[in-house]
């Protein structure tokens, strides 16, 4: 059975758990606070030198880090992952949007200004261009799923899961999604999908220890 390495209010986190919980996989799940320094203990950085989660042990001693190449890895060979070759090419299309447009902004204002105590005050400085960058790409997801049902297509992808994991969170981190109608009807069809489950749970076959 897989291990997954989280931390309960992280989005990187919460994606690997959703996409866990859609495809029924069972596992144990272990809840490692960031905040308090745990992924830079010996033990965990003997795991994971790069001293972060998700981390996924795939079996003893064996370990995947990186939340969507884990994605990837629970979802290939399933339809999650797309059913053709262009299709497997959109569904990375828009995990590495995520990585590189949503993360680094709403990703970003959202562990500084709802995880960390005095974040506002830590990172003033960069507010003004997290909620610039932020903005845009909610617009570019916006007039995107005004025209489709799932980002990669006509079907529920990982895609789909990656992109949620943080925007479902914007209104947390002072975005406004008022204005992105379509975006918003996208967050619906998701939560109201078979096996769904929200950041503050999990499913319910899964073990859950402590480090």
């Amino acid at each position: 059975m897989y291990t997954l390495y989280s931390m309960q209010r992280s989005g990187n986190c919460y994606k690997v758990r959703l996409a866990l919980a859609q495809l029924e996989i069972p596992h144990n799940l272990v809840e490692i606070d960031v905040l308090k320094g745990e992924t830079h203990t010996p033990d965990f950085l003997a795991k994971n030198p790069n001293g972060q989660i998700p981390l996924l042990e795939i079996e003893p001693g064996r370990y995947l880090a990186e939340s969507n190449a884990i994605l990837w890895f629970l979802a290939e060979g399933t339809p999650l992952a797309g059913e053709s070759p262009i299709d497997h090419a959109r569904v990375l299309q828009w995990m590495f949007f995520e990585q590189h447009a949503i993360v680094p902004s709403i990703g970003a204002a959202y562990f500084w200004l709802c995880l960390v105590k005095g974040g506002r005050d830590l990172q003033r400085h960069a507010l003004d261009d997290w909620m610039e960058e932020g903005t845009r790409s909610l617009n570019v997801l916006d007039k995107h799923i005004g025209k489709h049902r799932y980002f990669a297509g006509d079907n529920f992808t990982i895609a789909d899961v990656a992109l949620y994991s943080y925007t479902h969170l914007a209104e947390q981190s002072e975005f406004d999604l008022r204005p992105f109608s379509a975006l918003r009807d996208w967050h619906a069809r998701l939560e109201a999908r078979p096996g769904h489950v929200t950041m503050d749970e999990g499913p319910a076959s899964m073990d859950i220890a402590a480090e």
